[in-house]
């Protein structure tokens, strides 16, 4: 059984991360998103709530090759724990590929029976990141069409503290539909 680790922090989850994982999903037998324990970034959501988010979309989308869990410390460590053969990284553009080739070439000093793969997402999620994705919710703006919708719920709930929309994508008591 061929399987590969997808690691991030996840925070939030996004459609570009979830295209990624359907990709990855159609190679391998066995997909782990390993959600990282990274403080330094100062993470939004707690790791629990970010790997509970990541499971709930997964299962959503019927991935059963696909589970959710949690690492801290060095990724090519925990690649030989799971058994995985691979890490696979998704690259939006070419911004990306220079700090992604260094990890990986890190992760090849530190072992060199881990590869790392790049996928790229559909072009429509190449300027998608976690980071925007925050900010734009935080400034009240609709994430409708970046995040899967129990995601932009969580992030309307922990920014605004207000009762989630019914449907997706409808404002609440005025609010945008972030």
């Amino acid at each position: 059984m061929r399987a590969v680790i997808y690691p991030g922090s996840f925070d939030p989850l996004t459609n570009g991360h979830l295209d990624v994982i359907h990709r990855a999903a159609r190679l391998f037998d066995r997909v782990i998103v390993a959600v990282a324990m990274n403080d330094s970034k100062k993470p939004l959501f707690t790791l629990d709530e970010r790997t509970a988010m990541v499971r709930e979309v997964v299962a959503g989308e019927g991935l059963k090759n696909v589970v959710a869990d949690q690492f801290d410390g060095l990724l090519v460590d925990y690649v030989v724990q799971q058994g995985a053969s691979a890490v696979v990284r998704g690259l939006r553009a070419v911004s990306d590929f220079e700090f992604e080739f260094q990890l990986a070439l890190m992760n090849r000093k530190l072992n060199e029976s881990v590869e790392t793969l790049f996928l790229m997402p559909k072009d429509t999620y190449s300027f998608l990141s976690s980071r925007m994705v925050k900010e734009i919710a935080r400034l009240g703006g609709d994430v409708t069409p970046f995040v899967p919708d129990s995601v932009r719920l969580a992030l309307k709930e922990r920014l605004h503290g207000k009762r989630a929309a019914i449907l997706p994508g409808l404002p609440v008591d005025g609010d945008p539909g972030v």
